[in-house]
């Protein structure tokens, strides 16, 4: 990996990590609905003006069906999931869930193909789930069913996201920045007949609407040109390590900016669920691996 695809994947981890910020920040205000159609509207009209910049045009109506689903499956339902749980639970612990992902991925993958899972991905999965055990047990939030409501959500979350990624290999095969474009849209559309239903609660401050500018503009639309980028510089599955990074910038964040404690038991719930999601996806190096580059040529 090259200094620039590492310097891209650092500042995308942290890109991200700063969108449960974000979302903390404004969920109570604006309630789900209404910012998550803000972080999709105005991600979608910054991949427009992109688009127009780069003279590329979306064939939305050839491809309706396809960026519903993915925008339902990858964008609005997810988002809504998030932003309902981020009214309860901390951005540094929404990180650290979201990092599950792969974990859910595997289990669909199981599910999906109807394959045999290895050892080190069955250890995986039970190292992931007492890295959430450890996560829900160490908050004084879990005594109320309102928020384990939201920490479901949030796991919800993200295998919507593991979903997504599985239906993508059998969509139809668009070049990755107009998948972000049209879902984009998909997803504003989905969305915006919700407002009626979850409606915004009180008017905004100023800092508030910054932080849902940022949310769509950087955390959504800019991030997702950044990862294809990635993708194209180093594959996908190097781009996937971008997950391990996004809960330690969460957990940064959250502690820098809301003033979120960090205890002993939210470092070792996320050093769980990392290393869990590391065994699942097959990122921690083979006893054979370092046997072989530890030798002296």
């Amino acid at each position: 990996m090259s200094l620039a695809s590492l310097l891209r994947l650092f500042f995308l981890a942290a890109i991200w990590g700063a969108s449960f910020l974000f979302m903390r920040m404004a969920a109570n205000s604006l309630g789900p609905a209404v910012l998550i159609e803000f972080r999709v509207g105005f991600a979608a009209l910054t991949l427009f003006i992109v688009a127009l910049y780069l003279k590329r045009r979306l064939a939305f109506t050839k491809h309706t069906k396809h960026f519903f689903i993915i925008g339902a499956l990858n964008s609005a339902l997810p988002f809504l999931l998030f932003a309902y749980a981020a009214q309860t639970i901390s951005a540094s612990t929404l990180s650290i869930l979201n990092s599950t992902t792969p974990i859910w991925g595997a289990v669909v993958g199981i599910i999906w193909s109807k394959t045999k899972p290895t050892k080190s991905m069955v250890l995986g999965l039970l190292l992931g789930l007492i890295g959430v055990a450890i996560l829900v047990g160490q908050n004084h939030f879990v005594l109320n069913s309102q928020s384990l409501i939201a920490i479901a959500a949030a796991l919800s979350a993200s295998l919507c996201y593991a979903i997504a990624s599985h239906y993508t290999k059998n969509a139809p095969k668009l070049a990755p920045f107009d998948n972000a474009h049209g879902s984009m849209w998909a997803a504003s559309f989905i969305v915006l007949p919700l407002i009626l239903f979850m409606p915004m609660r009180e008017v905004p401050s100023t800092n508030v609407m910054l932080g849902v500018l940022a949310l769509g503009v950087v955390c959504t639309a800019l991030a997702y040109i950044l990862f294809f980028k990635l993708i194209d510089d180093i594959g996908p599955t190097s781009a996937l390590t971008v997950t391990f990074l996004i809960p330690l910038f969460g957990i940064f964040w959250g502690h820098l900016i809301l003033d979120e404690q960090i205890g002993p038991k939210t470092l070792l719930g996320a050093l769980f669920v990392i290393v869990g999601t590391m065994l699942v996806t097959g990122f921690l190096p083979r006893k054979k691996h370092l046997a072989k580059t530890s030798k002296v040529p």
